[in-house]
């Protein structure tokens, strides 16, 4: 029963992100974009010490600060991503559907885009309920973005515009978790699996409780 459980689960996932794909993938041609350097290759970010930060949201500024007593897991990319986000997003949205109630009241997660040109609130605002409908999207100034990035070690870097003017942009893709104090607890590495985050979310929220 289980098993057939989690083959439900696996079809649902599976299903959203052809659907994700269908409503907002814009490939880019391929003979007109510089080649995208594998994420294990990109230049490390420096030592993370993560900390409070106000960017953009759908409904206005959001601050860090406002989730304290909150495990808060951050996600740096770009709603253009072709596979990398959906596949990051979808597994985080997946962990949080598998935690208790009481616990999903206790865990914000954020998607930080690092394309703010293309990337307005309005769109984010489309774009992360799609995975969870506690996804917030937030953007901000290049120079509001890079500070934030560089605050938590995260890279990433915009590649060339093609002849139509789109372009792709090499990230990072680790999730930063940040304990209920608001400090920077660790990060898990891309493709960690809903039961790895779900297993140090609780760990997060067991050592906020014993303070």
């Amino acid at each position: 029963m289980r098993s057939r459980g989690f083959l439900i689960a696996i079809i649902a996932l599976l299903a959203a992100a052809l659907l994700y794909l269908a409503v907002f993938w814009d490939p880019l041609p391929q003979r007109s974009i510089e080649r995208i350097v594998a994420h294990g290759q990109l230049p490390p970010g420096t030592a993370p010490r993560g900390g409070d930060f106000v960017l953009q949201g759908p409904q206005g500024p959001v601050a860090l600060a406002d989730y304290r007593g909150k495990v808060v897991l951050i996600y740096f990319g770009y709603t253009w991503c072709p596979d990398v986000c959906p596949t990051s997003l979808s597994l985080l949205a997946q962990a949080i559907a598998d935690l208790e109630a009481a616990e999903r009241e206790r865990v914000q997660p954020i998607f930080i885009s690092v394309d703010p040109e293309r990337d307005t609130p309005a769109r984010l605002k489309e774009y992360a309920p799609f995975f969870h409908p506690a996804l917030i999207g937030l953007s901000g100034s290049r120079e509001q973005i890079a500070a934030v990035a560089t605050a938590y070690g995260s890279s990433y870097q915009k590649q060339p515009a093609n002849a139509e003017g789109n372009y792709a942009v090499d990230h990072s893709s680790a999730t930063y978790v940040v304990d209920p104090q608001g400090r920077l607890a660790g990060s898990l590495p891309h493709a960690s699996s809903p039961a790895q985050i779900v297993a140090f979310v609780r760990q997060q929220l067991a050592a906020g409780e014993a303070r």
